[in-house]
């Protein structure tokens, strides 16, 4: 498995095209990255300091206080981990479900033309976004999810996001 990752990586390092994951092809030209639909989510990068990042859009596990952050603008983050509805858990993280992880501080993968934009995948087309995995009731159908785990739900329409012991459901506002 840490092969099949490591030629993905050097790869898409080297590619400026668009990157299907478990399928052959992407759906349309105004897709950068696109998941193939299974039971299967993104698990965000575990940050342990924020500070540095100033890139609006990142998304991330923050470690200083168990939750999944979104970076907004200037010094502000948005909370993906709690649920206004769902005030039993609080939406912390439960990282204990995790082993200790040793990464690398230079490990890049691009896709788009590359950047100085700091980032463990950063989508650097400014005319594509990517599609989350498309998991209906991924409650039920995601096995053994790792806390961060981040699918849309195409029947209920909204974002998915698992923080170890609970999936927070976040629905689009309306403009």
């Amino acid at each position: 498995m840490k092969k099949i990752i490591f030629a993905f990586i050097l790869i898409s390092s080297y590619s400026y095209a668009q990157v299907a994951i478990g399928k052959n092809n992407v759906t349309n030209n105004s897709v950068s990255l696109e998941f193939a639909d299974g039971p299967k989510g993104i698990i965000l990068p575990y940050v342990e300091s924020k500070a540095g990042i100033t890139t609006p859009g990142t998304l991330i596990l923050d470690t200083t206080d168990n939750r999944v952050k979104m970076k907004v603008d200037g010094a502000d983050w948005f909370d993906y981990s709690s649920d206004s509805s769902d005030v039993s858990h609080n939406g912390i993280v439960d990282l204990s479900l995790q082993t200790a992880l040793i990464e690398s501080p230079e490990a890049k993968v691009s896709i788009g033309d590359p950047t100085d934009v700091d980032g463990v995948l950063v989508l650097e087309d400014s005319d594509k976004a990517m599609i989350l995995p498309q998991i209906v009731s991924p409650e039920l159908n995601v096995v053994n999810p790792a806390p961060g785990t981040i699918v849309y739900d195409p029947f209920r329409k909204m974002l998915c996001v698992y923080n170890g012991k609970h999936w927070s459901y976040w629905e689009a506002a309306a403009n």
